[in-house]
């Protein structure tokens, strides 16, 4: 009876929880949500347990308990468009006015991106060994996601080596030990070289 007492305590913890979504909609058939390490689109809603369909299409079953006591994200509850930001560092002595013009131009040449709310670039910092800026564009929804971010990079990558713009990268500095280093110069023995 104990172990049936606790077989039925989540069955019935899982239930209420589906009534819950039910009635409170958190999540809706086709809203795109990330809960723990699971992230995809709802395409069932049941009693028991909610199913969500990963990008790989993979059909993920999570009890609905879940929902209720673990942090949900969920993408497009109420609004779907959403703000990405890309990141670029350019090197030191590079003209940040015309970067910031050239991240702005790309950002109002892509067709995915929305005008409303505009696009931004913001010079954030000076870095290690980068002049740091971030790149603000909002979309329609999360399936432009990737699309956008992808297009951004190759039109930053193009613009940039058409304005000689140079991205940064790691740099360090080596020290060697100040120890005197011994180097010895030998003499190639000539009698053993032979013409081919």
């Amino acid at each position: 009876s104990v172990g049936l007492g606790f077989g039925l305590q989540e069955i019935v913890a899982n239930f209420v929880s589906g009534i819950v979504i039910l009635f409170e909609r958190p999540v809706r058939i086709g809203d795109t949500i990330t809960i723990g390490d699971q992230f995809g689109t709802v395409s069932q809603i049941r009693i028991r347990a909610t199913t969500v369909v990963d990008w790989d299409r993979k059909e993920i079953i999570i009890p609905n308990k879940t929902f209720i006591t673990e942090q949900l994200v969920n993408w497009s509850l109420s609004d779907p468009i959403l703000r990405t930001t890309i990141r670029v560092g350019v090197s030191y002595g590079s003209d940040t006015e015309l970067t910031e013009r050239c991240l702005l131009e790309i950002a109002n040449s892509n067709t995915k991106v929305l005008s409303d709310p505009a696009p931004v670039a913001w010079f954030r910092e000076f870095g290690d060994n980068s002049l740091n800026f971030e790149l603000r564009v909002f979309i329609k929804g999360i399936q432009d996601l990737n699309p956008v971010i992808h297009e951004i990079h190759n039109a930053i990558d193009k613009l940039f080596r058409h304005h000689k713009i140079e991205i940064a990268f790691p740099q360090r500095d080596i020290h060697f030990d100040s120890k005197p280093l011994e180097i010895h110069l030998v003499k190639p023995n000539s009698s053993k070289i032979q013409d081919d």
